[in-house]
């Protein structure tokens, strides 16, 4: 939990200094400082995929889940996290066993993660690379992400907490390991500074 923690950290205190410059009309200063984001936003989701990946597959094997409540629909910004969200809320009514309502929420809270995560890293490329025409709605973009994505956070430890509650002593060890092997499994992007960096001196060569 303190690599999440960590992670989001990282993440929010740098997008918050962009935001900060943006607010303050400071634009190239919030591009470059939003430029670094995209890379941290990644390492934050391909964390929480582990996690919940980890979690999903443990069920799986060894039949372990603890009792959670659906996603709320109200702790999320984005009109597709609140439809995944009221989903959830209205399956957690029809399904039968505990099993099953915990591996839907631990399914839909990882393909909000994956979605977020590519959402938030177009919408800095698109914003900082010239590609938008509208550059307010790519930063409402960005800010709904990165609040929808600390709810994501919120939800995936508090899920944790209670699995860590039913987990057999001697499934610590495996589960720690699965966790492990699915950070591994995700491979980051190509860092974006280095491309937005690449892209400005082409932009300023070419201007000469």
């Amino acid at each position: 939990m303190r690599q999440l923690d960590s992670s989001y950290y990282m993440f929010s205190v740098a997008l918050n200094e962009a935001l900060e410059h943006r607010r303050q009309g400071h634009l190239s200063k919030s591009y470059l400082a939003v430029c670094v984001t995209p890379d941290l936003a990644t390492r934050l989701a391909g964390n929480l995929c582990a996690v919940l990946r980890a979690l999903a597959g443990h069920a799986k094997h060894y039949g372990t889940v603890p009792v959670t409540l659906p996603l709320d629909a109200e702790n999320f910004l984005g009109a597709r996290e609140q439809r995944t969200a009221r989903m959830s809320d209205l399956l957690s009514k029809v399904l039968l066993t505990q099993r099953s309502q915990f591996l839907h929420k631990i399914n839909a809270l990882d393909e909000m993660v994956s979605n977020l995560g590519r959402d938030f890293r177009i919408a800095v490329e698109n914003l900082t690379m010239g590609g938008s025409a509208k550059p307010g709605a790519e930063w409402q973009i960005i800010d709904a992400a990165h609040y929808d994505l600390n709810t994501c956070l919120r939800e995936t430890i508090v899920v944790l907490k209670s699995f860590f509650v039913v987990l057999e002593n001697d499934q610590v060890a495996p589960f720690q390991r699965a966790v492990r092997t699915q950070i591994q499994a995700s491979e980051p992007p190509r860092p974006f500074g280095d491309r937005f960096m690449r892209a400005r001196r082409m932009a300023s060569v070419g201007g000469e």
